[in-house]
């Protein structure tokens, strides 16, 4: 079997992945194979502005479906693997871990069963050449105090949701197929990501969503949770490094270098709504609603990027008050969008996760 120069791509028609597909077919790098199985994070609009075009294939399907892995790998014969498909988020999983252990574990293994038995298939020279990306969390490493170093790659692992415990189990899964059998991966741990196309369950969207359409902006506890808040594009260049010239067997952690508060973040966003789009009287921060904490919410999050800034020479390009800017800029232009994605499903999960919440003090 004769490997070409494709790339695919699990999980892309997601927030980072479509991101991460989108740059990469606009720099002109390869054809991608996309494999998504469209579940509620998952939207074709993300991919419109390529739906035509002629180096990117969407297919439907899930990494689990191992007959459709096999038949998509021996049709494309693709020189590497970036693997964006997971659950994600942490307060679905804790409403329902089994999706997430059936797809960033399960998902996962069924992948790698299939990804190395067609690695063991190619030409040597192939092989050497092959790479399997797989993208992960910072919240693999637990919970840090306020004056606790940042994460490392050497950093023990302890995860303390069931979301961030499938993913370090994928993690090991990942690690393991390297060391067993000689399969060429490549991890990357990132912190949280905020951008275009994100779901609107998620901090930063829901923020803009409840903001314009007039509701309560629920922050958690007293919002003193901290977490190092990445731009996605500068993400996206991190693993195109990383495939570039990452080292076999090794991890690499990416991070913004943006340490900032739950309460700030929203206190940014708020801001910048005054000035981008005004009400017509007051500021956004009028409402803020602080709500019951969920259950063992990590205090902090931090990343230090110096193994990926020393080896390969990357730095994130977005300060967090320009990426911030641009992206509240980008919601408010593509509220079509928004409106689209804000569905049925989405509004009975807003009930679920927030319905029940008390408000809390500060």
């Amino acid at each position: 079997m004769r490997m070409g120069n494709k790339i695919l791509v699990t999980g892309g028609a997601g927030f980072i992945g479509a991101n991460f597909v989108l740059d990469w077919i606009e720099a002109g790098i390869s054809a991608v194979v996309n494999l998504d199985k469209l579940t509620y994070a998952g939207n074709l609009e993300n991919l419109a502005a390529i739906q035509n075009h002629p180096q990117h294939s969407f297919i439907h399907g899930d990494i689990a479906d191992r007959p459709l892995l096999a038949k998509l790998l021996a049709e494309h014969q693709p020189r590497a693997i970036v693997n964006f498909a997971a659950e994600s988020h942490v307060d679905r999983s804790i409403h329902g871990p089994e999706d997430f252990i059936q797809t960033n574990v399960v998902g996962t293994f069924h992948l790698l069963e299939e990804v190395r038995n067609y690695w063991v298939a190619l030409a040597q020279a192939d092989q050497d050449r092959f790479r399997f990306l797989h993208v992960s969390t910072d919240e693999v490493y637990g919970s840090l105090s306020p004056s606790d170093p940042a994460f490392s790659e050497t950093t023990a692992y302890a995860p303390n949701s069931p979301y961030s415990a499938s993913k370090a189990a994928s993690d090991h899964l990942v690690r393991a197929y390297h060391h067993t059998y000689g399969l060429p991966v490549l991890t990357t741990n990132c912190s949280n990501n905020y951008g275009p196309y994100q779901f609107q369950e998620k901090l930063i969207p829901l923020m803009i969503h409840n903001a314009l359409a007039g509701k309560p902006l629920p922050v958690y506890g007293d919002g003193s949770n901290v977490r190092d808040w990445l731009y996605v594009s500068d993400h996206c260049s991190a693993i195109r490094r990383v495939l570039e010239a990452g080292r076999v067997g090794e991890t690499y952690n990416i991070g913004g270098d943006n340490e900032k508060t739950n309460l700030q973040v929203v206190h940014s966003l708020c801001d910048i709504l005054d000035k981008l789009q005004p009400k017509t009287s007051g500021s956004y921060r009028e409402q803020i609603s602080f709500v019951q904490d969920r259950p063992g919410h990590d205090r902090r999050y931090a990343i230090d990027a110096g193994k990926i800034a020393s080896e390969l020479g990357w730095h994130p390009q977005h300060a967090f008050d320009t990426g911030m800017e641009k992206t509240v800029a980008w919601y408010l232009a593509h509220q079509d969008w928004t409106q689209h994605v804000t569905s049925g499903e989405y509004r009975n999960w807003v009930t679920t996760n927030y319905g029940a919440r008390k408000e809390a003090t500060t």
